[in-house]
């Protein structure tokens, strides 16, 4: 199966919003030109990237919630896939770049503004599992581009 990134995203300053960015070099430590702020809880070896499917996105917009690309933390936005495509153990594959699921990236307030009334805990896989963004660790560094082809390869 595969898709194509919509989006990439990322926040020299850290925190939230994340921007619009054409090109991102990942390593395995995380998204070069992007800081998180809270190291407990973000980035490191197996959250190193962000990322989210457009079906989720538009599922919370349709919703009534303000959310748009970067407004969650997210560094790489697919789409031509949905959520069910989605669980830790997935490999994503790009020209350059390998990535692996690791788990669900938890909702925290500082993305509140991307929710009516602050609800963001509408993005929770706890809550909703379709509703989920996803962290994943890199297995093999590179740059991803905006439009390009990705290929997710499902657990077997």
């Amino acid at each position: 199966m595969s898709g194509s990134i919509l989006g990439l995203f990322a926040s020299p300053a850290g925190g939230v919003p994340k921007f619009p960015v054409l090109d991102l070099q990942v390593s395995t430590n995380g998204c070069i030109g992007d800081r998180q702020n809270d190291l407990k809880h973000h980035g490191g070896p197996r959250r190193a990237v962000c990322l989210m499917s457009l079906d989720v996105m538009e599922s919370l917009q349709n919703d009534g919630h303000p959310i748009e690309g970067g407004s969650t933390g997210e560094n790489l936005l697919i789409e031509g896939c949905t959520w069910k495509d989605f669980e830790v153990g997935t490999v994503l594959r790009t020209e350059e770049v390998v990535l692996r699921i690791t788990g669900d990236a938890p909702p925290c307030k500082t993305i509140r503004d991307s929710f009516t009334n602050g609800t963001f805990k509408s993005l929770s896989h706890s809550i909703l599992a379709q509703k989920t963004r996803w962290y994943a660790e890199v297995l093999q560094e590179g740059t991803l581009h905006r439009g390009e082809e990705i290929q997710i390869d499902a657990i077997s």
